[in-house]
């Protein structure tokens, strides 16, 4: 499987949690502790972040969940964007280190 894969800055993590839950029609798979949410749908690996020195309403970086990719990597684009691929295992890992105490939501 492949999707593709979108991840966004946000200000207010609860009011964005809540629109983006209902724009895309599920619940996040992912949350943490107000700072992290991630949303899988057929065709969109959606998340939001909301930390300290990210600019909010901006794109943090694009890409593809692809079962394909044996790792996580990153690249830029000619545009300057960053573009992550990964696996599903991988995307987790990632998560598990960045945002300790992550929950996987059912």
């Amino acid at each position: 499987m492949k999707r593709f894969h979108i991840s966004l800055s946000v200000a207010d993590f609860a009011a964005s949690l809540a629109d983006y839950s209902k724009r895309l029609g599920v619940a996040p798979c992912v949350i943490s502790d107000g700072r992290y949410a991630l949303w899988c749908t057929d065709i969109l690996n959606f998340s939001i972040s909301c930390k300290p020195g990210q600019t909010p309403g901006t794109v943090r970086h694009i890409g593809f969940e692809d079962d394909k990719e044996v790792t996580f990597r990153e690249e830029k684009d000619v545009n300057g964007f960053i573009w992550e691929y990964f696996s599903f295992s991988a995307q987790r890992q990632e998560i598990n280190e960045k945002f300790p105490g992550a929950k996987t939501v059912d």
